[in-house]
């Protein structure tokens, strides 16, 4: 029988599916319809069997999933991509303080408009390009492998070219838009292989990898401030691209897939399981999503997210109780600190629990957290460091569980997961994007006299509407969720 799927995709599925063991490396699966499998559909699907004998035929055999050096050694891999990848954008903000101060920059037309959207643009390119570039390499599985280093030649490339300009548009281009589509080719076949390699374990993989957003966010802005204030920051910038390309050379041999492509050339087939489309749960979920998206960045927007003062220090929260370069550094560490625990916790949690309970606990939690500790103790440094560690816990976990969601509505569809974390990743790229203008303009509205020691007055209650907001939003979210579960377990009672 030919093959006409690029990859194969074994979960734990009871209900659909029963596994008995051949030998320490290979499966073999017998295919029985589940609710939204037709038996035509699973009928066209290769067994594994076939697979097996063609790779025992070829003297070889697949690795462990969720286990073995080499599952273990991609992790780690994945970690340090995600790291690299994604955490600088969130850094940029160091950069643009030197550039702000910088006459050679800010003194050409349009700096102030220009030079602050470059890592808001990069971050949300990233995000928001999953929907075309997820179904593209799912689609041609030969692009992966390729792209993984393309990738990380334009990242390293982007920016060592834009620390030799001078001139604005360029820099927006290479540090802002290049830089994106480099992370893009390099991240998203990352995310197809670690849905190969990981299927048990799934949510706990997905939850270390993710955490390197957070672990890269935590060093960067604490190490960028000395190395500019040394070096300044177009020398700063071409040494950390040396950096990425010594970081990523000896990773990126890891970076693959754990099942062989297929011998037959051309496109694989497109995917055909539409039934998260009619599902009411996957909407609600994803509107959900999007919401938490306006809600989340606020905070790491407009708390002190940089080491020292930052171009918008005249209206930085952190600058309105006077703390020290020091404090403001403890309070970041904080945020990025805990977010790597929770994104670990939460993982973890997801390869055991029911994901919408999980994400109903870390929206509640994080409104609570919004409202008491940012809102009514946010007026004192150790208020501040408290919502940190809460914030970073409850509301940086919330990304661990886009892969149990996507999971959970792909069902037996090889690749579909990937393709529906795509449009995961969307609502919180639009959040990313929209966040710096909607708080800019809600700082400084009109206040409703709150009581004066309280976070909702600092600054004589220029946060308090934006505070309002973000709080507001994860309650909407929670609301949204409580809908999409009910909507998920009526779904599930009617089977």
């Amino acid at each position: 029988m030919p093959h006409h799927t690029d990859l194969i995709e074994l979960e734990s599925r009871p209900s659909s599916c029963r596994h008995s063991s051949i030998d320490d490396d290979v499966t073999q699966l017998t295919v029985e319809p589940s609710s939204s499998t037709s038996r035509a559909d699973v009928s066209s699907q290769p067994s594994l069997t076939d697979f097996a004998s063609q790779s025992t035929r070829n003297g070889s055999s697949l690795p462990p999933a969720d286990q073995g050096i080499q599952a273990w050694s991609f992790l780690v891999a994945a970690f340090v991509v995600e790291a690299i990848v994604w955490s600088f954008p969130f850094a940029y903000g160091v950069f643009l303080e030197s550039y702000l101060s910088d006459p050679v920059y800010s003194s050409q037309s349009h700096a102030i408009t220009l030079l602050p959207l470059i890592g808001t643009i990069s971050s949300g390119i990233m995000y928001c390009s999953g929907v075309v570039l997820y179904p593209t390499i799912v689609r041609y599985p030969r692009m992966r492998r390729p792209s993984v280093w393309v990738g990380a030649a334009l990242c390293a490339a982007s920016l060592f070219g834009a620390s030799y300009t001078t001139r604005i548009p360029v820099l927006f281009g290479l540090q802002g838009v290049l830089y994106a589509l480099g992370g893009n080719f390099l991240y998203f076949p990352t995310i197809f292989y670690m849905n190969e390699w990981f299927i048990r374990l799934r949510g706990t993989a997905s939850g270390i990898v993710f955490a390197g957003t957070a672990a890269g966010g935590l060093i960067l802005p604490l190490a960028f401030p000395a190395l500019i204030d040394r070096y300044g920051a177009a020398k700063s910038l071409r040494i950390y691209s040396i950096a990425i390309a010594c970081m990523l050379l000896p990773v990126l041999p890891w970076i693959r897939g754990r099942l062989p492509h297929t011998r037959i050339y051309g496109p694989a087939p497109r995917a055909s399981n539409r039934q998260w489309i009619k599902n009411p749960s996957w909407w609600l979920y994803t509107m959900a999503n999007l919401v938490q998206g306006f809600g989340h960045f606020m905070p790491i927007v407009w708390l002190p997210i940089l080491v020292s003062k930052s171009i918008s220090s005249s209206s930085a929260f952190a600058s309105e109780l006077s703390l020290s370069a020091l404090q403001s550094a403890g309070a970041l560490a904080a945020l990025n600190g805990a977010s790597v625990v929770g994104g670990l916790v939460m993982g973890y949690l997801s390869d055991h629990f029911n994901a919408w309970l999980l994400a109903l606990g870390s929206l509640i939690s994080t409104a609570l957290a919004t409202f008491v500790l940012w809102g009514i103790f946010g007026n004192t440094f150790a208020g501040l460091i408290a919502f940190g560690l809460a914030y970073g816990i409850v509301a940086g976990s919330w990304s661990s569980l886009w892969m149990s969601f996507a999971r959970s509505y792909a069902k037996e569809e090889p690749g579909l997961s990937t393709t529906l974390f795509g449009y995961i990743c969307l609502g919180r790229g639009i959040g990313n994007v929209m966040s710096t203008p909607i708080a800019t303009a809600l700082i400084g509205a009109k206040s409703y006299a709150m009581a004066s020691a309280t976070g909702f007055a600092v600054g004589g209650g220029r946060f308090e509407s934006m505070i309002i907001y973000s709080g507001t939003c994860f309650v909407a979210s929670t609301g949204l969720a409580v809908f999409g579960w009910r909507s998920d377990m009526w779904s599930f009672r009617r089977q």
